[in-house]
């Protein structure tokens, strides 16, 4: 079993399964609960920083990291510039660590300076939907601060031009020749981006990225075949979407 010593905290994969608990600061959140949209419709609630009951909440129970987001990545949602996303996540994150100052946390963002301000206030992971894809100075900002970075495969169609023009044309579409080793193959390929910056494996997360540019079906084989994503020799979080849930219950 390998470990990873992220702040006060060692992780040993293999041990146990890890708990995550998302926090998303946003109006739009594809869960339907972005803590921005109920904080403004329960004025009540807006005596402290949206996500701090929420993230009390999830340390009582147990949970290991907190992932606090500013931007929704669900299909349709609109992107936000740099100054909105650093807004709605640095207070939260700050008065988090202020009241659990041991929390683990995680910045989900794939923008360098999002990222290198929540590193600089006591995050400790960058959860990077794009994989260091979006932005070039992501992974070298990772590498600088030492931080664990968790890679997700994604082949959504992001609402953002810039970020598109980046990506090319490669990720626009949900086709694949073969689904297994095209998530391994694009994967590996942001893990090479990662060493090219300095970030050393055990660092590295992978995320197979059940949900972003994947048909139902396409999401149920890779939690069946996690095993061949695991073989690539990283951890990795699986995120099971509601309507992946759904479609299981129905």
């Amino acid at each position: 079993m390998h470990s990873l010593i992220i702040g006060k905290r060692t992780l040993t994969w293999g041990e146990r399964t890890y708990v995550m608990g998302i926090l998303n600061l946003t109006p739009d959140s594809f869960s339907g609960d972005g803590l921005l949209a109920s904080t403004s419709s329960n004025p009540a609630s807006t005596g402290e920083q949206p996500g701090l009951r929420e993230a009390r909440r999830f340390l009582d129970a147990g949970v290991d990291i907190l992932d606090v987001g500013g931007e929704s990545t669900r299909p349709g949602s609109q992107p936000v510039d740099t100054d909105e996303e650093l807004r709605r996540v640095l207070p939260t994150l700050r008065a988090i660590l202020t009241e659990f100052p041991d929390a683990l946390i995680s910045i989900d963002t794939y923008k360098a300076a999002v990222a290198e301000e929540a590193l600089q206030a006591g995050a400790s992971i960058v959860n990077d939907v794009w994989g260091l894809r979006a932005d070039p100075d992501l992974a070298k900002v990772v590498a600088r601060t030492q931080a664990t970075v968790v890679l997700m495969h994604n082949r959504s169609k992001p609402a953002s031009v810039e970020v598109r023009e980046r990506l090319g044309k490669a990720y626009l579409g949900a086709e694949y020749q073969n689904l297994l080793e095209d998530v391994r193959r694009e994967l590996l390929e942001s893990v090479t981006i990662a060493r090219s910056a300095g970030i050393p494996d055990e660092h590295i997360i992978l995320d197979p990225g059940i949900g972003f540019g994947k048909t139902v079906e396409q999401n149920l084989e890779l939690i069946n075949r996690l095993d061949q994503i695991r073989a690539l020799g990283f951890p990795g979080p699986v995120g099971a979407l509601t309507q992946i849930l759904y479609r299981l219950h129905a």
